[in-house]
């Protein structure tokens, strides 16, 4: 038990300050809600068309696209500031990884989605 002391310890410290922090928010910051703030548009407009309506799917494709290239982009970091530890194997594997995801671009450009008419 006493090797999960310091754990315990910094559980309770972390619950009790988000308690503090909270009624601290509660008691200091003004709740008076108006009709316009509890609307489900804050911008002031009249809400037009249905919320639940069909979202066009080139906008995940653009998501999944942004994650991939964001991903290949925390790959090369770490890869650029090691590249004198890591020798020519960790160099041709990360060109292997590059062109696997160049020609990945290119398919996707060909299919056209990332054209929006």
């Amino acid at each position: 038990m006493a090797e999960y002391m310091p754990i315990l310890i910094f559980l309770a410290i972390a619950i009790g300050l988000a308690v503090i922090i909270i009624g601290a928010s509660l008691f200091v910051a003004p709740q008076h809600p108006e009709r316009e703030k509890l609307s489900a548009y804050e911008c002031g407009f009249e809400p037009f068309g249905d919320a639940r309506g069909r979202f066009d799917v080139r906008f995940y494709l653009v998501a999944i696209l942004f994650i991939i290239f964001d991903l290949e982009v925390a790959f090369l970091f770490p890869w650029a500031v090691s590249l004198g530890n890591i020798g020519l194997f960790g160099f041709w594997s990360m060109i292997v990884f590059l062109a696997v995801l160049t020609v990945g671009f290119i398919y996707e450009w060909r299919k056209g989605a990332l054209e929006w008419e």
